[in-house]
């Protein structure tokens, strides 16, 4: 069986994606259902909140409307894919192809564009430094000896998917219409 069936009721095959197949219901109800760390924190964090995180400290740094969506999106693959654990993650090249790939798609069929090097860069700054506070404060660990700070109040409450899934879709299409 080469496809997945979507939540939202389609034959989805997330190593031949087009972009006709992506729907952003599928994927804030997907990421609001996944937990980060594959669940080894000590409550439920989904990855549609990190992600919603993420744009808060875009949008507090002062970045772009563009990287805004980047952050907002740039986990967006693994709503098809699920997620691999970066330890996990680096021994598969070939998820990183079909993420990298279904990244591109999903981009396309958001109307994000392509981000630029520095536009990704800002994402993956962004992106570590959740993580290292994510780690920090919900597990008490600290993953970087330097833990970077965030500008933006961003949340690291539990609340429940359908929450997140709402507020992922609200931002996404806030995003989508925004200009800069």
């Amino acid at each position: 069986m080469s496809v997945i069936l979507t939540y939202y009721g389609k034959s989805f095959d997330p190593f031949c994606p087009a972009a006709a197949d992506i729907d952003e219901r599928d994927i804030a109800h997907a990421l609001s259902m996944l937990c980060r760390a594959n669940g080894h924190i000590g409550i439920f964090y989904s990855v549609a909140q990190h992600s919603l995180n993420c744009l808060i400290e875009a949008k507090a740094r002062g970045y772009s409307l563009r990287t805004q969506r980047f952050c907002l999106l740039h986990d967006a693959a693994e709503s098809y894919l699920s997620d691999l654990t970066r330890p996990v993650k680096e021994h598969f090249p070939l998820y990183y192809e079909a993420e990298a790939r279904l990244q591109k798609v999903i981009f396309e069929a958001l109307d994000a564009g392509e981000p630029s090097e520095r536009e990704w860069a800002e994402v993956g700054e962004i992106d570590d430094s959740l993580l290292a506070q994510e780690f920090l404060r919900l597990r008490g660990v600290r993953l970087f000896d330097e833990i970077p700070a965030l500008l933006g109040c961003c949340d690291f409450e539990s609340h429940p998917p359908a929450g997140m899934e709402r507020r992922f879709l609200e931002e996404l299409r806030r995003l989508r219409t925004a200009r800069e």
